[in-house]
Formats: C-alpha cells, sequence, structure tokens
C-alpha cells in the first residue's frame, strides 16, 4: 500500500510544474525540471490508484503550462476588443486543459504499474511520450514546450538534443522522464546512507545533458541576407507609418557589395503591400507605394538587386463572387524583376490569432481574434518545398508552424534549408526564445539548416546540428549577412517522421514489462 498523501501535496505538486517550467527558454534552468519530475514520479509511485496518479499529473501539468505559456497573456495587451487582464485567464483556462495531457500520462503509467507490475519509470516515458504527440495532434494540436525543449543548451551547444535525429522530440521527451527517474534513484540511494553511489548515479544524466556539440560544421554556397527591422506590435498595423517601415526594411537589405547575388529573407508582418493584382482598389489605397501592385513589386525587385531573389510574409486575399472573404498568410518569392517566383500558404494557423473558431457562436459574445482585422485566413495544403533555382530548395514554415515535430518538411521533395519567417512581437519576453528552441530543435531532426527572420527578434542562423552560427537579439534592427550552411544527410527521423516516436512508446512500455517480469521470476 501507498503512504497516504500529506494535505500538503496538491499545492507541492503545481509549485513542482511551475519549477519544471523554469528549465525552458529563456531560464534553462534544466536541473530544476529533473528534481520536479522525480517528485512527480515520486508522487505518482505512492499514488494508490490510477485515478490519484492522474491527479497528480494533472496538479503538476497545471503549474507547468501556467507558467511556461505566460507569454500569452501578452497578447491580450495588444487586443483593445479585450481586456488585458483576461489574459492571465486565458493563460490559465489554456493550462487546465492542456494539463489533461500529463495527467493522462501518469494514469496509463500507474495502470501499467498497478495492472502488469510493469516498472514504473520506463512506463512513464513511454506514456509521455504519447500523451505528448496527442496534444500535438488533437483539436488542431498544441505542440508548444514539449519536455525535450529543456535539453537544448546554449547557441554554441545543443547538448542532449544532438540524439533528436534518432528519436524525435516527442520520444526525446521521455528520455527526459528516465532522467528524472535516475535521480530519483539517487535520492533513494542518499537516503540510504550510500552517497558516493548517490553522487555517480547523479552525475550521469548531468554528463548526458551537457554532451558537447560536434563543432561548426562546413559552410555552403547560397548566399543571404536575413532581415530584422524591429517592428513593434503596437505600430506593426498603422497605415501612417507603413512608409517607414518598408524604407527601414529595405535600408537593411542592400547588398553589401554591389551586384552581389543573394537570397533575401523577409519577415512575417514586415510588408504591408498586396502583391497580387486583382483585389478591390481600397486594399491597395492602405497600403504603401502608388495604390498599385506592380510597381510595389517593382520597387521591392530594385531593393533586393539584379541576380536576386527574395523570400517575404505577406498576405495574400481570398476573392469570391467579387467580395473578399478571406486571406491566407504566405511567402511570397520575388525576383529582382519584381515577378513573383512562386508561393506558399501557412497550413497550421493559429486559432484566436488567426481564425476565430465558432465565429457564429463567438462573435456576438465581443470575443475577437488577438490579432487584428476581422477576415479569417484560410489553410494551405501542408509542407511544400519551392524550387528556386540557383538559389536552392527552400523549405517555409510560417510562426507557429515550425513548432510540430515532424510536420515541417515536404518528405518527397526534401529541401535544401528551411525558412521559418515569424512575428514574435505579441509573445512576450518568454515566447520568443521558447520559439528559437523549437525552431533549432527542427533542425536538429530533420538535420536541416533553419534560417529565422523576425519582426522584432529573436532571427537566427541555425545550421543542422542546432547551432546558432548568427542572431538579432529581441528588439534590434540588424541584418545577418553569410552562406546558408549545408544539410545533413537523411536522419532517421526525417525518414520516419512521428512513427520514430511510437517506437519508442513500444520499446519502452515493453522494457517495463520486461523489468517486471524478471522482477516476477526471482
Amino acid at each position: 500500500m501507498g503512504k497516504p498523501a500529506s494535505r500538503f501535496t496538491p499545492l507541492a505538486l503545481i509549485a513542482a510544474g511551475a519549477l519544471a517550467a523554469t528549465g525552458f527558454q529563456p531560464l534553462a534552468l534544466w536541473p530544476f525540471t529533473l528534481a520536479a519530475l522525480a517528485f512527480l514520479i515520486d508522487r505518482i509511485g505512492q499514488a494508490r490508484k490510477a485515478r490519484g496518479a492522474g491527479l497528480a499529473g494533472w496538479l503538476f501539468g497545471l503549474g507547468y503550462f501556467t507558467l511556461g505559456n505566460n507569454w500569452i497573456a501578452t497578447a491580450f495587451t495588444y487586443q483593445a476588443a479585450m481586456p488585458a487582464w483576461l489574459g492571465w485567464i486565458a493563460v490559465v483556462l489554456l493550462a487546465i486543459y492542456l494539463a489533461v495531457y500529463p495527467a493522462l500520462a501518469a494514469f496509463l503509467a500507474k495502470w501499467l504499474a498497478r495492472r502488469f507490475k510493469a516498472a514504473l519509470v520506463p512506463a512513464l516515458a513511454g506514456c509521455w511520450i504519447l500523451s505528448e504527440y496527442l496534444r500535438a495532434t488533437l483539436f488542431t494540436g498544441f505542440a508548444w514546450n514539449p519536455l525535450a525543449m529543456v535539453t537544448l543548451g546554449s547557441f554554441a551547444r545543443p547538448g542532449l538534443a544532438l540524439i533528436a535525429p534518432w528519436t524525435g522530440t516527442y520520444a526525446l521527451s521521455g528520455v527526459v522522464v528516465l532522467l528524472a527517474g535516475i535521480w530519483l534513484m539517487a535520492w533513494h540511494t542518499a537516503k540510504a546512507g550510500r552517497l558516493y553511489a548517490a553522487a555517480v548515479t547523479v552525475a550521469v544524466p548531468v554528463a548526458l545533458m551537457l554532451l558537447p556539440g560536434h563543432g561548426k560544421g562546413g559552410e555552403g554556397h547560397l548566399a543571404y541576407t536575413l532581415v530584422q527591422p524591429n517592428i513593434g506590435q503596437d505600430t506593426i498595423n498603422d497605415p501612417s507609418l507603413y512608409e517607414g517601415q518598408f524604407q527601414g526594411i529595405a535600408r537593411l537589405s542592400l547588398p553589401r557589395r554591389p551586384g552581389s547575388t543573394r537570397i533575401v529573407l523577409w519577415p512575417e508582418g514586415g510588408l504591408p503591400d498586396y502583391l497580387r493584382p486583382g483585389y478591390p482598389q481600397f486594399f491597395y489605397n492602405a497600403t504603401t507605394f502608388a495604390a498599385d501592385p506592380a510597381m510595389a513589386r517593382a520597387r521591392i525587385g530594385r531593393v533586393i538587386g539584379q541576380g536576386s531573389l527574395l523570400l517575404t510574409g505577406a498576405t495574400d486575399l481570398v476573392i469570391e463572387g467579387g467580395d473578399v472573404t478571406a486571406a491566407r498568410n504566405v511567402v511570397t518569392a520575388l525576383g529582382a524583376d519584381g515577378a513573383i517566383r512562386g508561393s506558399y500558404a501557412k497550413a497550421h494557423l493559429v486559432p484566436y490569432g488567426e481564425y476565430l473558431p465558432m465565429r457564429t457562436w463567438l462573435a456576438p459574445l465581443g470575443l475577437s481574434r488577438l490579432v487584428s482585422g476581422s477576415l479569417d485566413f484560410l489553410p494551405g495544403p501542408g509542407p511544400r518545398t519551392l524550387d528556386m533555382g540557383p538559389h536552392g530548395k527552400v523549405g517555409v514554415q510560417i510562426c507557429y508552424e515550425i513548432i510540430f515535430s515532424g510536420q515541417v518538411a515536404d518528405r518527397a521533395h526534401r529541401p535544401d534549408y528551411i525558412f521559418n519567417p515569424s512575428n514574435d512581437g505579441w509573445f512576450g519576453a518568454w515566447g520568443p526564445p521558447q520559439h528559437l528552441a523549437q525552431a533549432r530543435m527542427r533542425a536538429i531532426e530533420e538535420g536541416l539548416p533553419v534560417l529565422r527572420a523576425t519582426t522584432t527578434g529573436i532571427s537566427a542562423v541555425i545550421d543542422a546540428d542546432g547551432v546558432v552560427r548568427q542572431s538579432v537579439p529581441r528588439i534590434t534592427a540588424g541584418s545577418l549577412d553569410g552562406l546558408v550552411p549545408p544539410a545533413h544527410a537523411v536522419t532517421l527521423f526525417a525518414r520516419l517522421g512521428n512513427r520514430l516516436a511510437f517506437a519508442w512508446v513500444l520499446l519502452l512500455i515493453g522494457a517495463s514489462l520486461v523489468v517486471a517480469r524478471r522482477r516476477g521470476g526471482r
């Protein structure tokens, strides 16, 4: 029988969950994550029934997601239709829902331990992988801050995340649970008076978390100029500032050497012009240049220079029956002649950010999207590779899309690099470094460099090992010039995607049952 739970356990579990979230960026206090998870594992082990274990997981998740997603509250400060204080209510309500997933992992692990005498730690690791996959998939998915993100080291050192090509992100989260289980074992070893053995046991996860990097890889041959214009969320939608914003991003985009050919990368939200013809004139009148899309494109072509190519975030409108009915969040490829060379439409849209779910019910209640505009965005078809000829094959993931493990590259047409334009201006102080960390994890999983251009930061060039080669910090205007880092050979994860995560689920739960059988045979 398990020991009776302390009446302080619920608060302790919420606090432990919040402590675990300090392992994410910008704090990166991963030892606290392992210690907090070890506490959760201990509570699950002492629960009498699976239901009690599930409650422990839910309380832990409540603290974990409330602190980890605190940046969401900042979005409400830019929304005039709803009060800013509603932001914290939204954070807690979201955490109440998201905590269901660690609750599910804890419930299933305890059920396996009781029903089949399975070893708790590997069972929980396998169930945690499954719960994170479900969290990233159900109800459009919310894959922000999987537990694996605490394994990323500094910009120059990816740490334990270097094994992601063989695990994927969700299975790497299961590895973190295993490491926390090792620390719990060290705690029990220390309580038994075997301090030397406990110290050695503690050192194992530490050594793994601090894995050295591969060192700086080679250089590619595609030249780039990546621009961060520092256009704040409070001014980005002010038409009176559009022309000045364009002039600022244009200055940052000028070639360092006359006649050089490059890929020029502009962020999501960095260009107010509508680039395609055929829209009602009203929309062109509200942009920057001569109310003429052809002239706007020609002006942009002159900025980037002969032989160069621009990839920029933009908005395309959807016309039905002569009326504008919706929009698409796109990346448009423009040549120096002003011709549109290709485009990609964002597939994984942000609920309440780019569209209002259940609009006919929620709009009458005064609820609206968290960003300006009344038009809902429509999704694109999913990962696509744009063949830009001498400028390489580019995969595009706009903003939030980069967080979805296994969904960022067209596996049938592997790109040379991924372009991730974003507007992180409404993500607060914690959101941008967390977003960047997830872009780094995608680079490691897929073995592809990621070039990330944002309006306010953090913009970065990430190589295929997850090393940040160059970056522009938050709230800074700047540009980066260099050569796109080379891709690695196709990784195991790039071949199998999240089928690899399910293989790890089977491996870990199978191992937990094997341990149980061996114990029973003694």
